[in-house]
């Protein structure tokens, strides 16, 4: 139903869309945020280009690499070598800061409002920017947790510690044998808590956060309602595209705002209620 035609990108100009925006913000009653990748890449979080060649050299010189992410597919022959290349990866997406402020911009945006975030992102970026941890629900798991790779139980793993040695001791592409990873309870090996197959471990802290997701959209089901969806593409629109389209179909009182470079538009049913906005998130924001 939500997929067959899409509106303009914009129902009118940038500046009208971005004013339309403003006065949502302000007037809902309550605001849920969608965030995608689209919204790290605005903060600096890129996977190629030169941030990826900063840290990766190497790997780029023996692999031929195109950028981070596939890499991170690659069947490396040794545990050493690929805890070598992810340790980085963890290292500068979920410790370091993103160098532009956009999260910080988009919590001045909603600070003080009651606001949910649903995010698919896993660099931890809203809570270093200050969002309230209790108010967010990353479903697709996050760069600073480990799980057992079979996975022999439920339970996930701090991983900064870890880390930070391997980076501090690694030589050569590889980290020393003795800081692989190994699951304390089977010895199996490791491996990130993320969402690819049905090996991913929703432990009891995803499970707390998807019931008080659940519990704001009751609370709020028939409240004047703002879905903000930022920089979502669409590898995952089932969780939270299609479902911030369907819910603001069944509230009259809701309204659904999209900003993403390239990908800005919204179902023909909710076109009188939906605000898109084809620019760079962090300019938008700027501009609120």
């Amino acid at each position: 139903m939500y997929l067959k035609r899409r509106t303009s990108t914009f129902t009118g100009n940038c500046l009208e869309q971005i004013k339309r925006l403003r006065q949502e913000v302000r007037s809902a009653d309550a605001i849920i945020i969608g965030a995608g990748a689209g919204l790290s890449t605005s903060a600096g979080f890129t996977y190629a280009g030169e941030r990826f060649k900063e840290y990766f050299s190497d790997f780029i010189e023996k692999y031929g690499f195109g950028d981070m992410y596939s890499g991170g597919f690659y069947p490396f022959e040794a545990l050493e070598e690929y805890w070598a290349y992810w340790s980085r990866y963890i290292f500068i997406n979920r410790y370091q800061d993103p160098p532009k402020p956009v999260y910080s911009d988009l919590l001045c945006q909603v600070k003080g409002k009651d606001y949910f975030v649903l995010t698919t992102n896993v660099d931890h970026c809203f809570q270093k920017a200050g969002f309230d941890k209790s108010r967010l629900f990353y479903t697709q798991g996050d760069y600073g947790l480990w799980q057992c790779s079979k996975p022999c139980h439920q339970k996930t793993y701090d991983n900064e510690e870890n880390v930070r040695q391997m980076i501090a001791q690694q030589k050569d592409m590889k980290i020393p044998s003795e800081l692989i990873p190994k699951c304390p309870v089977c010895g199996a090996p490791m491996t990130m808590n993320l969402r690819a197959d049905v090996s991913f471990v929703e432990d009891e802290g995803w499970h707390c956060a998807a019931r008080r997701y659940e519990d704001f959209l009751r609370r709020h089901e028939s409240a004047h309602l703002l879905f903000l969806e930022l920089g979502v593409g669409g590898n995952t629109p089932g969780i939270i595209k299609v479902p911030f389209w369907k819910m603001t179909a069944r509230n009259p009182m809701a309204s659904y705002a999209c900003i993403n470079k390239g990908e800005a538009y919204a179902p023909r049913e909710i076109a009188d209620r939906s605000i898109c906005i084809d620019e760079d998130i962090g300019e938008v924001l700027k501009q609120l």
